[in-house]
C-alpha cells in the first residue's frame, strides 16, 4: 500500500508541476521550417536497439526476449511499450543497475545505416543554401536513452521516445513516457505549433494557418513499418511526404510496397543516406520544392490579410 500510495503521490506532483510550469515555444521565423522526422529501429538503424547489445547482456536470445515481453502485453492487456520496459528492468535486476548512464552505453554500440552519420547536417547546409530551415526529429516507440547515446543524438529538435523516471540515486523506476503508434501522431502536432514539450497544453491552442511555424505540407516523416502508419498517413492527408524505407542489404521492399498499395507512403528508398544516395535526391527534392511552394503562400496570405483589412 505505501509503495502504491508513493507513486500516486509521484504522479500527483509530476502533473502540478507541468501546470505551473512555463514552457518554452519555437516562433513562427522569417524563413520556412522543413521539420524532417524519423522513426529510429530499422530506419535510421537496421534492427532494433535493444536487439544490438542489450538483450544479449541479460543472457536472452533476442527471439526469445521478444515473445515474452509480446506475451506479457498479450497475456495481461499491457501496452506492448510498457511491456518491453518492465521485461528490461526485470532482467536487468541483479545483473546490473539499471540507470541512464547504462541505457546510454548501450545505446552507443547501436548501428547507424551508411551516411547517417552526416547526414542531418548535410541536409541543413543544403537547406540553408535554398532559403529553408531545416530540423530534425525523432519520433519513436525505441527508448530516449539509448538514443541519447548514439553518435547522432544531438543532431535532433527533440527526441520523443519512450523513457523512464528515475529516483534520486538515479535508478530507473517507472515509465516517464510510452509511446505507441498511435500516440506518436501528437509530436506532429507539437512540431506544427512550436509548442514541443511534451506537457505544454499549447498544443491544444488555434492558430491561424499563415502563424502556424512548421505547416505539415512542409513535414517529412521517414519511417519502415505499420508502427509509423498513423504519422505516415497523417503528414500525407495534410498534403506532407511521407517516405518508406527499406534495408538496402536485404532489399527486402516487401513492407514499402504494401504501405505505398494502401497510399500510406508517397515514396519509398533504400535506407541509404550517403550523398547522391536515391534518399539523399528525394529528400533535397522536397526542400526545393518547399522552397518554391513557400514564397507563393507568402504572396497567398500577403492578398488575403489586404483583402481582410480592405473589408474592415
Amino acid at each position: 500500500m505505501r509503495h502504491n500510495h508513493y507513486k500516486l503521490c509521484l504522479i500527483f506532483y509530476l502533473y502540478m508541476s507541468s501546470m505551473s510550469k512555463e514552457f518554452s515555444r519555437k516562433s513562427k521565423e522569417d524563413k520556412p521550417v522543413v521539420a524532417i522526422c524519423y522513426d529510429f529501429d530499422k530506419t535510421l538503424s537496421p534492427d532494433d536497439m535493444q536487439a544490438q547489445g542489450y538483450i544479449q547482456s541479460v543472457g536472452y536470445e533476442v527471439e526469445s526476449f521478444w515473445k515474452e515481453s509480446n506475451g506479457l502485453a498479450e497475456e495481461n492487456d499491457i501496452d506492448q511499450n510498457l511491456a518491453y520496459m518492465f521485461t528490461m528492468l526485470r532482467t536487468a535486476h541483479g545483473r546490473f543497475v539499471f540507470n541512464r548512464k547504462a541505457l546510454m552505453d548501450y545505446g552507443a554500440q547501436v548501428k547507424l545505416f551508411p551516411g547517417v552519420a552526416t547526414w542531418f547536417k548535410r541536409m541543413k547546409e543544403y537547406g540553408r543554401d535554398k532559403g529553408v530551415i531545416v530540423e530534425h526529429y525523432i519520433i519513436s516507440s525505441g527508448l530516449k536513452e539509448m538514443i541519447e547515446g548514439t553518435k547522432v543524438a544531438n543532431e535532433f529538435e527533440r527526441i520523443y521516445a519512450n523513457s523512464f523516471y528515475y529516483d534520486k540515486d538515479g535508478v530507473a523506476q517507472w515509465p516517464a513516457q510510452v509511446i505507441n503508434y498511435t500516440s506518436k501522431t501528437q509530436f506532429l502536432f507539437r512540431i506544427e505549433k512550436g509548442t514541443l514539450d511534451i506537457n505544454d497544453p499549447g498544443v491544444n491552442d488555434y492558430f491561424e494557418p499563415e502563424n502556424i511555424r512548421v505547416p505539415f505540407r512542409n513535414m517529412i516523416y521517414i519511417g519502415d513499418s505499420d508502427t509509423d502508419i498513423p504519422c505516415m498517413k497523417l503528414v500525407n492527408s495534410y498534403s506532407g511526404h511521407s517516405i518508406g524505407v527499406f534495408n538496402p542489404e536485404t532489399n527486402d521492399k516487401s513492407k514499402v510496397y504494401k504501405m505505398m498499395k494502401d497510399n500510406r507512403i508517397k515514396y519509398f528508398a533504400p535506407a541509404d543516406y550517403t550523398e547522391n544516395s536515391e534518399l539523399d535526391k528525394l529528400v533535397k527534392a522536397i526542400i526545393d520544392r518547399t522552397a518554391s511552394n513557400e514564397k507563393l503562400m507568402s504572396i497567398h496570405y500577403q492578398n488575403k490579410k489586404e483583402q481582410t483589412n480592405n473589408d474592415k
